[in-house]
């Protein structure tokens, strides 16, 4: 048995990459960046100044392609192997960092990741969703390392687009209601106990504290709340796989969602807000009281997440366009994970029930 619980180190502080030069240096001393166009503009300047108090460099900045995909990942190799480096340093959000893991894997060097919005478990996690350059869904690809370093300045979270936030939220809500669904398969023992317990636990608090947290940053306030949901998103739920391993997995919510990346006009739409729609799609596929889905559509209501096909820009589907979603949704490796074997017809029930769900409660 071998598991991966997450990042050997998180650090989540203020103003935290004022010191990364201290925190990374033990890695080595010269370093290279990888990351988003934007990412990298907020924080480059920071490293560099906390890397020339340390006496390290920061050898290269590169831009990591705009998709998480299989030719982004081998271009950044070859283009790795001209640079002499110690250390890389990754930036941005979940898909950034995807692709950054599945390199650090590959060239077999220590891996920093450095989130500058909160909306995956991506740099607690040693997995990487591969998309295709137009951006759909093609696997769970298991070639990637966690982090040796997590590095959160909240600073930089709290002045990102709140958007992000929600889209996170979403994402974490997803660890309870499809951790205790794929669990079902499974022979219960220590590990996926524990992580049910985990998965619970985050649900609640995220409950709690949601529509606070989107308060705070919508306030730039950074708050005890906020702080809390950063830490949820991206550190803790990240465990709840680490622990369960392949008996707590993404399930229904997530194939549902890559589903739903097949049509292009979804794909301004971030990660978490289609998941979130995929977990009212599950629980309609699962067959939970209409009042039970409502109940959490009015927390989505709270913490401004969608709920409608619409809202997702997801226009009026054909027929075949109907058909193609449940086709491809039950091809998706989560949908393995339910308890019931599930076929498209469901899936294409489950959405529909989901959207009348959402629309019912947009009149109140």
């Amino acid at each position: 048995m071998k598991i991966t619980v997450g990042t050997p180190e998180y650090i989540r502080e203020p103003n935290a990459l004022m010191k990364i030069g201290s925190n990374v240096k033990k890695f080595g001393e010269k370093v290279v960046l990888i990351g988003g166009i934007k990412s990298r503009e907020i924080v480059e300047s920071h490293i560099r100044d906390s890397f020339n108090n340390e006496g390290m460099t920061l050898d290269a900045s590169i831009w990591y392609g705009g998709e998480s995909s299989r030719e982004n990942v081998e271009r950044l190799i070859e283009e790795l192997s001209t640079i002499d480096y110690d250390v890389i340093l990754v930036c941005g959000g979940g898909k950034a960092i995807d692709t950054v893991k599945a390199v650090a894997a590959h060239v077999n060097k220590p891996l920093v990741a450095i989130p500058t919005i909160a909306a995956t478990c991506a740099a607690t996690t040693p997995i990487w969703i591969t998309y295709s350059e137009q951006g759909e869904f093609l696997a769970i690809s298991r070639d990637a390392k966690v982090p040796e370093m997590v590095v959160v300045d909240s600073t930089v979270i709290l002045h990102s687009p709140v958007r992000y936030l929600i889209a996170g939220i979403g994402d974490t809500l997803a660890k309870w209601f499809e951790t205790k669904t794929s669990v079902k398969k499974a022979t219960p023992n220590a590990r996926n106990q524990t992580a049910i317990a985990i998965a619970n636990q985050l649900y609640k608090t995220m409950l709690a504290i949601g529509e606070q947290s989107v308060t705070s940053m919508k306030n730039k306030e950074l708050s005890t709340e906020l702080e809390d949901m950063i830490d949820a998103i991206l550190l803790i739920s990240g465990s709840v796989s680490g622990y369960g391993g392949d008996d707590c997995r993404t399930a229904g919510a997530h194939a549902i969602y890559s589903g739903l990346t097949i049509f292009p006009e979804i794909h301004e739409t971030y990660h978490g807000e289609i998941v979130a729609f995929g977990i009212l799609s599950m629980l309609a596929m699962e067959n939970e009281e209409e009042s039970e889905i409502k109940e959490l559509i009015a927390y989505y209501q709270k913490v401004n997440l969608p709920y409608t096909l619409q809202q997702m820009n997801v226009p009026e589907l054909s027929e075949s366009q109907w058909q193609e979603l449940g086709d491809v949704s039950v091809t998706i490796e989560d949908m393995e994970n339910m308890p019931f074997a599930v076929t498209p017809d469901m899936v294409i029930t489950a959405v529909k029930q989901a959207d009348e769900y959402g629309k019912d409660m947009l009149k109140k």
